[in-house]
């Protein structure tokens, strides 16, 4: 048996590690999207987390996304999670979506309906696994808004 440590305490979140260990042994969308209208790469220096995210858009809408990249469960399964969730939104729930989710790791406060994503609250205890599982999302925004806002992250758009 896989025993993966992910940051959480109490047996209540074993469903949120069996989420999390589902998305990256199975990860959803780990594929480059062809044509894409844009692609935009992160990593993050301090732990080697790479994520390269492809998104088609039309219409305003998120047509398509995917991403490629290696790293860390966490890192994994957060792209895999939001590659899922974006997909078919609008560009602006999407970014909303990304600025929740991110906002659910950073501030104190309870997830906004976050569904499958609440998996990965756990990891907020844990100031270096956060920069792993806001990578992909990070990138997301700086896809869609331009935006970013973690300096420990290096994120390029190509368009």
């Amino acid at each position: 048996m896989l025993t993966v440590t992910v940051g959480f305490s109490s047996v209540d979140d074993d469903l949120y590690r069996e989420i999390i260990l589902d998305h990256y042994r199975n990860p959803r969308r780990k594929r480059a999207v062809e044509p894409a209208d844009m692609t935009v790469e992160a990593s993050n220096p301090l732990c080697g987390d790479e994520v390269t995210l492809t998104l088609r858009v039309k219409d305003g809408e998120v047509e398509d996304v995917g991403f490629t990249g290696r790293g860390c469960s966490i890192s994994q399964a957060s792209a895999s999670m939001m590659c899922e969730e974006v997909a078919g939104r609008s560009r602006e729930e999407a970014a909303a979506l990304g600025h929740r989710f991110k906002d659910m790791l950073t501030a104190n406060g309870a997830p906004e309906e976050l569904g499958d994503l609440e998996a990965l609250q756990g990891v907020r205890q844990y100031p270096v696994r956060v920069k792993c599982a806001v990578l992909p999302w990070n990138a997301l925004l700086r896809g869609l808004e331009g935006t970013a806002g973690d300096d420990d992250q290096e994120t390029h758009v190509h368009e």
